[in-house]
């Protein structure tokens, strides 16, 4: 193929527009701040969006014209592409204290003052992530609880064992003196940069709408997609794989919506997953736990719930949950859409029905039926480690119940196979029992036969096949009112 070309880099930090040229597709934003810029206050640790000591924070006008606002994201540099970047605002550890000359940041006093560094290495990442924190909640007039700053920080992981008094920190940010952005002055510096024109010859493209989404992927069919990153950029720094040319979906408009057309939701595939689950947590606030623990927030604020889906990854937790919702996806190319249920989409490991031209672009999911109906969703994950962890299983239940009696029930399940599965036998089993013990034990058994997992690293075979069974229990005794049986009814003491 012929010599792809390298387009320019843009974005807004310290009050200055940043022009990079000649950058490589797949060089990451850390490598960037620290090997180009020479900015080393943004850490590598783990390479690979675990632990946090890399996290930035992007800033991204938000469309209103009169507000002149921004939007904050505390994301992960070490797998997030530079050109991504392209139009942004970025703040690093090196940005905060210019903002008062008189004082360090809040974010940076409070981890002094509550005495939350230690060795010093994650400190950078914790205080971008407490910026984060800062724009999105405190300057809002929004508390910061203990919950939510577990939840927040749930991404940036602390060697020393020092999370305590960063949580103090967390909190502790408000009562100090308030430190404020100038939106209007950012976000009239990001409008003069101009967006990355359609180049069929460039390495890094970054389409601003679906026909030029579409276009793009006709004319380079061998590009790599990426939207978030968070396991492309694992190959990159893992596996040190790179790619002549990367088609980024990030900025797609229409993809990027979130909208209730239909009787569904419909979600683009380039919806965050932060996004894309605030959305459903509208119709089914149950999932609050299983999506915060889905991914740590700098993860969730730059995957995207497309992209978990087009991986196709057997221990990726979104499809279980999509495929219990009876979900559906919209592949469009050049040539036309194409619908199709979400569990229809897999051929095996890791391989899927999407053509060389074709992309995913939506993801349908219906709401709940406004009905007498007795109806109970529930997703759980099972992991090593409760937060930021990869699962060894993960089942979703949807059960719809009249009158006693199972009317319809679908499962999803993840882990147990090559691809992101449905229960099939298992629901035939209880669709039109009676709810009760008897029949769910006997579908347990059925669910603990249905799928031959492998034995790897997380979990062995048996385990997951008991696993299996053992969560049904638990939904049946969830269903009965039974509390008290998981970790979601531990609550942090509030500080006081």
């Amino acid at each position: 193929m012929p010599t792809l070309s390298s387009q320019t880099i843009q974005f807004v930090r310290r009050g200055e527009v940043v022009t990079l040229s000649n950058v490589p597709p797949t060089r990451t934003l850390l490598e960037v701040l620290r090997e180009d810029l020479g900015f080393t206050g943004t850490k590598e640790g783990c390479g690979e969006g675990d632990c946090g000591a890399c996290t930035v924070v992007l800033g991204e006008a938000n469309g209103d014209a009169e507000g002149e606002q921004l939007t904050f994201k505390a994301v992960n540099s070490c797998i997030r592409m530079a050109h991504s970047v392209h139009g942004l605002a970025l703040w690093t550890v090196e940005d905060l204290s210019p903002l008062n000359a008189a004082n360090q940041h809040p974010a940076q006093e409070a981890m002094v003052q509550c005495h939350a560094s230690q060795c010093g290495f994650c400190t950078p990442g914790f205080v971008m992530s407490l910026f984060g924190m800062y724009q999105n909640h405190v300057l809002q007039g929004q508390p910061i609880t203990r919950e939510l700053a577990q939840t927040e920080l749930s991404g940036n992981l602390c060697r020393c064992t020092g999370y305590r008094p960063i949580l103090d920190a967390a909190q502790h940010m408000a009562s100090l003196p308030v430190v404020r952005l100038d939106h209007s002055a950012i976000t009239h510096q990001l409008a003069q940069i101009q967006p990355q024109a359609p180049d069929a010859h460039s390495a890094y493209q970054l389409p601003g709408t679906l026909a030029e989404l579409l276009v793009a992927r006709t004319a380079q069919p061998q590009a790599q997609l990426v939207a978030g990153c968070t396991d492309v950029g694992l190959w990159v720094t893992k596996m040190h794989k790179q790619f002549d040319a990367v088609i980024d979906v990030s900025r797609v408009t229409e993809m990027r919506r979130i909208e209730q057309r239909g009787g569904d939701w419909v979600i683009g595939a380039a919806a965050t997953l932060q996004d894309a689950f605030s959305a459903l947590l509208q119709s089914w606030p149950k999932l609050t736990t299983f999506a915060a623990r889905f991914a740590g927030l700098p993860v969730r604020n730059s995957g995207t719930l497309g992209g978990n889906v087009a991986n196709g990854s057997p221990i990726g937790d979104a499809m279980p949950l999509l495929i219990a919702l009876k979900s559906r996806i919209v592949l469009t190319s050049l040539r036309g859409e194409r619908e199709m249920p979400l569990e229809d989409f897999y051929t095996g490991y890791r391989q899927n029905l999407l053509a060389a031209d074709e992309v995913l672009a939506f993801i349908k999911v219906p709401l709940p039926a406004a009905s007498g109906q007795t109806s109970l969703l529930r997703a759980y994950k099972i992991s090593k480690r409760y937060d930021d962890d990869i699962s060894a299983v993960c089942l979703a239940l949807n059960l719809t119940l009249e009158a006693g009696i199972v009317s319809d029930i679908s499962i999803g399940a993840g882990g147990v196979a090559a691809t992101p599965v449905r229960a099939r036998l298992t629901e035939a089993t209880l669709r039109g029992q009676p709810w009760s013990q008897a029949s769910v034990e006997s579908a347990m058994q059925t669910l603990r036969t249905e799928f031959e997992p492998i034995s790897d690293m997380r979990a062995s075979s048996s385990y997951r096949q008991q696993v299996l069974g053992n969560l049904l229990q638990r939904f049946w005794l969830e269903s009965q009112g039974e509390q008290h049986i998981n970790l979601e009814a531990f609550k942090l003491e509030a500080l006081t």
